[in-house]
C-alpha cells in the first residue's frame, strides 16, 4: 500500500511559531524552551505521521533565528556508558558533537554545553576538553542538593545557585539533549533563576511532540509514544490537573503529571508570584496535533511504528542490552492495539525467503537468512543469503534491478572484483568470512559502476528506496546494519543471530 501524507509541515509551523511568540509575551523578557524529543532528524515522529519533515522543529529556530540562543545538555552517566542513539548507531556524546555540526551547517549555533549531574567521569572529562580545544564554552552541573522534596534548599545558593551562570542574549533560549534523562529541565530551572536573580523577567516552558495532548489516549500515535519509551516505563494518562483546573480531558505522561507539583512549586519559588500554569498541559508548547490531516494515514503508520518497536526491543533482549520487562511491555501494546508481528508486510516474505534458502542449501555457516522490502508502491522483493553475499545485500541489488528494469540473470557485479574482494578478505587481511555484507557489496556496486552501465542504473535507483520498510530474520551484522542505515531503509529484524561468531554478533 503507497505511503499517504497524514501531516501538514507548514500549518504546524505556523501553528507552533505563534505559540512560542505567545509565550514570550506571557513572559516579558526570556522564554527557557525545553525541547522535548529529537531537535534533529525525529525519525520517529515522521514514521507515525507521514508526511512529518524529521527536521521541522529546525526549520522553525531557522524562521525564528534572530530571536534565538541555543544551550546543549548531555548527562555524564551518558557519556562514561556510552549510550547509543540507536536510528545513527553512535553514542550520545558523537550525536551532541553531531548535532553542533548540523546546527552550525544550517546557520545556528550553541551558546553553550552543559555537562549535567558531572562527578569527574574521566570520559566526562575527556569530552569536556575536547570541545573546549574546539573553542565550545562548556560548563558543568552536579546533582542539585536537595532534589526533588526541599524545595527551600533546592532554590537557594547551594541549589541552583551553585551551577554557573550561561550568558545568553536572545530572548528564546533552547534547552536541548541528545536525548530523555540528559538534565535538560534543571538546567532550564537553573538559567530561570539566575536570570531572575538579575531581574530579568524570564519564563519557562517545554516544546513537545509526543504524547499528543489532543488525541485520544489510547490512539495508536500515542500508544506508538508508549512504545518508543518501553524501557523508560513512560505510561499515557490523562491529565488530572487539566481536568481539574478546565474539566476537560487532556493527554500527558506520567512522568510530568506526577512532577508538576512539585515544578510549580520550584517556579512559584523561584519567580515569587503564581505560576502561570495550571497543569502539564499548559505548560507544554505542542500544536502537533492540529499538522495531522488525514487521521487513517497516522493511524496505520503508528500501528506499523508500534509492532517495529516490538521487533528492535526483541533483539535488543537477545543482545543483552535491556531486561525482558522491556520486550512484553511493547508486546502487550502491541496486542491492546489488535496486532501482531506478521501484520508488517515485510515480515513473512523475508521468513519464507529464508525457508527458500534453507531447501536449496545457499546459507552461510549452516544458517539460512531472508529478507525482503517493501517498496512505495506496494512492490515486495526478497532476498536471501548464499556462499557469496549476505540476505541484505542481495536484497538491495535485487532491488535495485527491479527498479532499474534489469533482467534477475544479468549480473551487476563482475566476477573478477568478487574475486579479487575475496583474495584480499582470506589472503591479506586473513578473514575467514568471505560472503559480502551489504556496506561492501554497495561499494563493488560503486566500483562497477563505472564501466558497467547497467551497475550505473542500478545503483542510481537505491535514491528510490529511503524510508522503505525493511524485514531481516536474523540480526544483521554490522556492514549489513551501517549499509541499510545509510540508505535510510526502515529495518526490523528476528531475534535471532545471523552468525554463530560471538565477535560479529
Amino acid at each position: 500500500m503507497p505511503n499517504q501524507i497524514g501531516f501538514d509541515n507548514e500549518k504546524y509551523l505556523t501553528e507552533q511559531s505563534a505559540e512560542i511568540l505567545h509565550r514570550i509575551d506571557q513572559f516579558g523578557d526570556k522564554l527557557f524552551l525545553e525541547f522535548g524529543g529529537k531537535l534533529l532528524f525525529d525519525y520517529h515522529a515522521a514514521r507515525v505521521l507521514p508526511g512529518y519533515d524529521p527536521n521541522v522543529k529546525i526549520r522553525l529556530l531557522q524562521k525564528l533565528r534572530e530571536q534565538v540562543d541555543i544551550i546543549l545538555c548531555i548527562h555524564a552517566g551518558d557519556i562514561e556508558q556510552k549510550k547509543m542513539r540507536a536510528d545513527f548507531g553512535i553514542s550520545y556524546d558523537a550525536d551532541a558533537l553531531k548535532l553542533i555540526d548540523n546546527l552550525r551547517e544550517m546557520g545556528l549555533d550553541i551558546c553553550a554545553v552543559v555537562i549535567t549531574r558531572f562527578e569527574e567521569q574521566p570520559a566526562a572529562i575527556q569530552f569536556k576538553n575536547k570541545l573546549e580545544r574546539h573553542g565550545i564554552a562548556v560548563h558543568t552541573h552536579r546533582f542539585t542538593k536537595g532534589y526533588p522534596t526541599n524545595v527551600e534548599l533546592i532554590v537557594s545558593e547551594e541549589g541552583y545557585g551553585a551551577n554557573p551562570y550561561i550568558v545568553t542574549t536572545k530572548p528564546i533560549v533552547v534547552v536541548t539533549g541528545p536525548g530523555p534523562g540528559s538534565g535538560k529541565l534543571a538546567t532550564a530551572l537553573s538559567q530561570l533563576y539566575h536570570e531572575r536573580k538579575r531581574g530579568v523577567r524570564a519564563g519557562y516552558a517545554k516544546f513537545e511532540t509526543f504524547p499528543i495532548w489532543n488525541l485520544p489516549l489510547k490512539h495508536p500515535v500515542n500508544i506508538a509514544y508508549e512504545a518508543a519509551t518501553a524501557d523508560l516505563y513512560d505510561v499515557n494518562v490523562i491529565d488530572s490537573h487539566h481536568l481539574d483546573a478546565y474539566n476537560i480531558k487532556t493527554v500527558n505522561y506520567n512522568r510530568d503529571v506526577e512532577a508538576f507539583p512539585l515544578l510549580r512549586r520550584i517556579i512559584e519559588k523561584i519567580t515569587g508570584e503564581p505560576c502561570p500554569y495550571k497543569s502539564p498541559t499548559d505548560m507544554g508548547v505542542n500544536r502537533a496535533g492540529f499538522g495531522i490531516i488525514d487521521d487513517e494515514a497516522v493511524r496505520q503508520a503508528a500501528l506499523q511504528e508500534i509492532i517495529r518497536r516490538y521487533f528492535r526491543y526483541a533483539c535488543e533482549y537477545v543482545m543483552g542490552f535491556i531486561d525482558k520487562k522491556t520486550v512484553e511491555r511493547a508486546q502487550l501494546l502491541m496486542e491492546e492495539i489488535g496486532a501482531k508481528p506478521e501484520d508488517r508486510a515485510v515480515v513473512l516474505p523475508a521468513r519464507r525467503a529464508a525457508e527458500d534458502a534453507r531447501l536449496h542449501g545457499k546459507g552461510n555457516e549452516g544458517i539460512f537468512c531472508g529478507a525482503a522490502i517493501a517498496l512505495r508502491d506496494g512492490t515486495v522483493i526478497t532476498g536471501k543469503n548464499s556462499t557469496t553475499m549476505h540476505a541484505a545485500a542481495c536484497l538491495i541489488l535485487n532491488t535495485a534491478k527491479h527498479l532499474a528494469g534489469i533482467p534477475a540473470r544479468i549480473d551487476l557485479l563482475p566476477k573478477s572484483i568478487i574475486e579479487s574482494l575475496n583474495h584480499f578478505k582470506r589472503d591479506v587481511l586473513e578473514g575467514n568470512r568471505l560472503s559480502l555484507d551489504l556496506e561492501e557489496t554497495l561499494i563493488t556496486l560503486a566500483i562497477s559502476a563505472t564501466a558497467n552501465p547497467a551497475a550505473q542504473s542500478a545503483m542510481e535507483q537505491l535514491k528510490e528506496i529511503r524510508g522503505c520498510d525493511v524485514h531481516i530474520t536474523h540480526i544483521p551484522t554490522p556492514g549489513d546494519e551501517a549499509g541499510l542505515r545509510k540508505l535510510g531503509l526502515n529495518l526490523t529484524c528476528d531475534p535471532d543471530f545471523s552468525t554463530r561468531s560471538l565477535f560479529l554478533s
